[in-house]
């Protein structure tokens, strides 16, 4: 026992510095909250000797720090919806998206050997999704590729997403769903598409999307898509007649160039005009007796 008291002796101002040291601590360094509602930022003081410590809190966000509580009085926008509860803590009243931060509770204790410590408290602020916007094409012919577009970006976190036929869920994985095995399409939960490689008449129907993430849903309202059978035959005998008719004028015009209906109504345009006038004739105009002819060698 004799040899134990030394070693107790040294240890005591060990222990004595540590208590007189201020220490930090929370009951929760990761909140998370939805937008709108109030949080509370724990921050404890676990141990001091300092009766009146400064504290102080700051916000972290995108690399830059503001003031949030100092100097005793709330900064900025938090002086109408925050407040310090049992001295330290931080509370946070009616939450916005622009609260997703770190913020840090800084204490100076003068009186402690240890005389500042910080704590970091991760707040997140979850927000639903607004109505998602929905793509969906109004008429597809059998066989060929669709594709339908579902995107919302206010949520936080992300939203995944989800697709319904006639209200029942299009499963993501269509050889497990004995009900899809007909349909050849994939579905990007994360991304929001949903494309048919080959549609067929089956997959005609009501489509919806609907948004989700952990602080709730959205859903968009319901699209018809109709997929139709493409008519090969009435398409090909729609050219076949418009090639028809073509080669019909076309031989009508090369018939009119033949028979000289476009030559003849050009020599009868040239028949209205004046006659010609014989060479050695001169005409002289009089009011009585019109055109009076004579030759050149007559002389008055």
């Amino acid at each position: 026992m004799a040899l134990r008291r030394p070693a107790l002796v040294l240890l005591l101002p060990l222990l004595g510095c540590r208590l007189l040291a201020v220490e930090l601590t929370s009951s929760n360094t990761k909140p998370v909250v939805q937008e709108f509602q109030s949080v509370e930022l724990s921050c404890i003081i676990k141990s001091t000797v300092t009766a009146d410590p400064r504290i102080e809190w700051k916000k972290i966000r995108n690399g830059e720090t503001s003031y949030v509580f100092f100097d005793n009085k709330m900064q900025g926008d938090f002086a109408t919806r925050a407040e310090i509860l049992s001295r330290t803590s931080l509370v946070i009243k009616n939450t916005t998206r622009m609260d997703t931060a770190t913020y840090r509770c800084e204490v100076a204790a003068p009186s402690d050997t240890k005389t500042i410590d910080e704590i970091n408290i991760q707040l997140t602020v979850q927000v639903k999704p607004v109505t998602p916007r929905c793509v969906v094409p109004k008429a597809v012919p059998v066989g060929k590729t669709a594709s339908l577009h579902c995107h919302e970006n206010e949520g936080y976190p992300k939203s995944t997403y989800s697709w319904y036929r006639n209200s029942e869920p299009l499963s993501p994985d269509t050889k497990t769903n004995t009900k899809f095995q007909n349909s050849s399409y994939s579905l990007n939960p994360t991304t929001g598409t949903l494309v048919f490689h080959a549609v067929h008449k089956g997959d005609t129907g009501r489509y919806s999307c609907i948004a989700t993430n952990d602080a709730g849903f959205a859903k968009c309202e319901e699209q018809e898509m109709e997929v139709y059978d493409l008519n090969i035959g009435g398409i090909i005998g729609g050219v076949l007649v418009v090639i028809a008719v073509l080669v019909l004028i076309t031989l009508g015009i090369c018939c009119a160039y033949r028979r000289g209906y476009f030559a003849n109504s050009k020599e009868s345009g040239e028949s209205y005009k004046t006659p010609a006038k014989p060479d050695g004739v001169n005409y002289i105009r009089t009011d009585d007796e019109g055109d009076f002819r004579h030759k050149s060698s007559f002389v008055i």
